[in-house]
C-alpha cells in the first residue's frame, strides 16, 4: 500500500509553483504556476485516497485533537458576543477570517496564504497576456509590499508609481502585514474603477496616486531597439525583453530568435527584469531554446522526494551567445531560466541579485469556496543550489543608482553591450 506521504507526493505532483514571485496587479497571481494543478478539495482529496488505496483517515486532520484545542476559539467568540462593550463589532465572519490569517502568518512563510472565494477568482485568471488592473507588479521584502515593477504605457506609470515604491494604504486601509495575494486582490479590479494608493517613494517621499484600472496588453516577449552609453542605435545586438511566462512565450520567441539569425547575429540580450514568473511548462520550454536538452530545475518535497523538469532538444537560440539581464524584481520563473542557463554554461548574467523565490505552493479549496495556498516543497538549480531567500547572484553585478533612475540611464544594459562587445571578461566558466 502507498504511504500516506507517497500519496500525496503522487497526488500533488500536478501544483501551483509560487516560488513567491512578484505578483503581477494586472495579472493575478503569478509565479512559476504548473498549467494543470487543480485547487483540490477536502472531499477530492478522501476520494482520490480511496481510488489510490490509502485510507482516507491517514491524511485527515485528526478532529478529536482539533476539536479539543480549537474549542477554545468558540469560547473566546461567546465571551465576546455576551459581554463586548461595543456589539456591533462582534462579526463572526470576520473574526473567521482573522483567526485563519493569524494562523497562517504563525508559520512565519510569506508563500502560505488564505484567500476568499472572491479573491481567490481575481488571482487565478488564466494568464493570457491581456489583464485588467493597474499595470504593476509587486513583492514582498521586510518592510512591506513594494512595487517590482511598473508596465510601459500603464495607468500605474501615468499616476506616477515607481519600481520600490512601498505600498502604505489601499483605499484607505493599511497595507501593513498585507500578504502578496492579498495586496493583489485588493489593488486589481475592472477596467475604468479607480483605487487610491498611498506610496512612500525611495527617497521617503509619501504620495498619494488615484489610479484608473484598465486592460493591461502586455505581450510576454518584445524585441525593442536599444542605444549603447553614447546614444547610438546598437545593431549589432539583439535585445528581447520578457515579461513574463505565459502559454504564449515560446510562440512568440521563437520567431524573433529565427529573426536574429536571419539578420547575421550571433549574440542576445534577454531582458529579465522585473520579470515575476508565469507557467511552468513555459518558463521550462522558454529555457529550453537556448539549451540542447538538459536539466532545468528540481522540485524537492517535504520528504526529500525528487521531480526533475528538463527542457527538450534542439532550440532556436542554440548558435547565440547570451546575456541576461536580472534584477531584484525577476523572481520564480525568471530565476529557474536564469540559473539553468548559467549552470549549463549558456549565458552570463549581468544586473543585481535576483528577489529569491523558490517555494512550491498548492492550491486547497475549502468547503465555502476559499482557498489555502500550502507551501509543500522547494526548487532547486540544475546544479542543486537552493534559491528561497537566496536569489540568483549575477556574475557581474551592476547596481543601478539614484541618479542613473533620475536621468533613466541603463547602465545595467550598457555593460551587457560592453560585454558582448568585448569590453570585459567573462567570468569563470565563461560562455561554453
Amino acid at each position: 500500500m502507498t504511504s500516506p506521504r507517497r500519496y500525496r507526493l503522487m497526488l500533488f505532483s500536478l501544483v501551483l509553483v509560487m516560488a513567491g514571485a512578484a505578483f503581477a496587479l494586472g495579472v493575478g497571481v503569478t509565479g512559476l504556476i504548473d498549467d494543470d494543478a487543480p485547487a483540490l478539495s477536502a472531499r477530492e482529496v478522501r476520494s482520490a485516497a480511496t481510488a489510490q488505496g490509502v485510507d482516507p483517515a491517514a491524511i485527515d486532520v485528526r478532529f478529536d485533537e482539533r476539536d479539543s484545542r480549537f474549542s477554545l476559539l468558540d469560547e473566546v467568540y461567546a465571551i465576546l458576543d455576551r459581554d463586548f462593550v461595543e456589539p456591533d463589532r462582534v462579526d463572526l465572519d470576520r473574526f473567521r477570517t482573522a483567526a485563519i490569517n493569524g494562523i497562517v502568518a504563525a508559520l512565519n512563510d510569506p508563500h502560505s496564504a488564505y484567500l476568499e472565494a472572491e479573491d481567490f477568482r481575481l488571482n487565478s485568471e488564466d494568464i493570457s497576456g491581456v489583464f485588467q488592473g493597474i499595470g504593476a507588479t509587486v513583492n514582498l521584502q521586510p518592510e512591506g509590499v513594494t512595487i517590482s515593477s511598473v508596465f510601459r504605457g500603464s495607468p500605474a506609470e501615468a499616476a506616477g508609481m515607481r519600481a520600490d515604491d512601498l505600498i502604505l494604504t489601499v483605499d484607505g486601509e493599511s497595507a501593513e502585514g498585507w500578504s502578496l495575494q492579498f495586496a493583489v486582490s485588493r489593488i486589481r479590479g475592472e477596467r475604468g474603477t479607480p483605487v487610491v494608493i498611498m506610496v512612500r517613494h525611495r527617497d521617503g517621499r509619501e504620495e498619494e496616486l488615484t489610479i484608473i484600472r484598465d486592460d493591461i496588453i502586455v505581450p510576454s516577449v518584445q524585441s525593442l531597439q536599444i542605444q549603447d552609453r553614447l546614444g547610438n542605435v546598437v545593431t549589432d545586438i539583439a535585445y528581447i525583453l520578457i515579461t513574463q511566462y505565459t502559454s504564449r512565450t515560446r510562440d512568440e520567441l521563437v520567431p524573433l530568435l529565427q529573426a536574429v539569425e536571419a539578420a547575421g547575429l550571433d549574440t542576445v540580450i534577454i531582458d529579465l527584469r522585473g520579470n515575476p514568473g508565469g507557467l511552468l511548462t513555459a518558463t521550462v520550454d522558454t529555457t529550453g531554446e537556448f539549451l540542447d536538452g538538459g536539466l532545468v530545475l528540481t522540485q524537492v518535497d517535504r520528504d526529500g522526494s525528487t521531480r526533475d523538469f528538463s527542457a527538450a532538444r534542439g532550440g532556436a537560440g542554440l548558435d547565440l551567445r547570451v546575456v541576461l539581464l536580472v534584477d531584484g524584481g525577476s523572481a520564480s520563473g525568471s530565476e529557474v531560466m536564469a540559473a539553468a542557463l548559467r549552470d549549463h554554461g549558456r549565458a552570463v548574467l549581468i544586473g543585481e541579485q535576483t528577489l529569491g523565490k523558490g517555494t512550491v505552493n498548492i492550491p486547497r479549496t475549502l468547503s465555502d469556496g476559499s482557498v489555502l495556498y500550502v507551501s509543500v516543497a522547494r526548487w532547486l538549480t540544475p546544479n542543486g543550489e537552493l534559491i528561497e531567500g537566496v536569489g540568483v547572484i549575477p556574475d557581474i553585478e551592476v547596481i543601478l543608482s539614484d541618479d542613473d533612475f533620475t536621468a533613466r540611464r541603463d547602465a545595467q544594459l550598457f555593460a551587457a553591450i560592453e560585454f558582448l562587445r568585448g569590453g570585459a571578461s567573462p567570468p569563470s566558466g565563461g560562455l561554453g
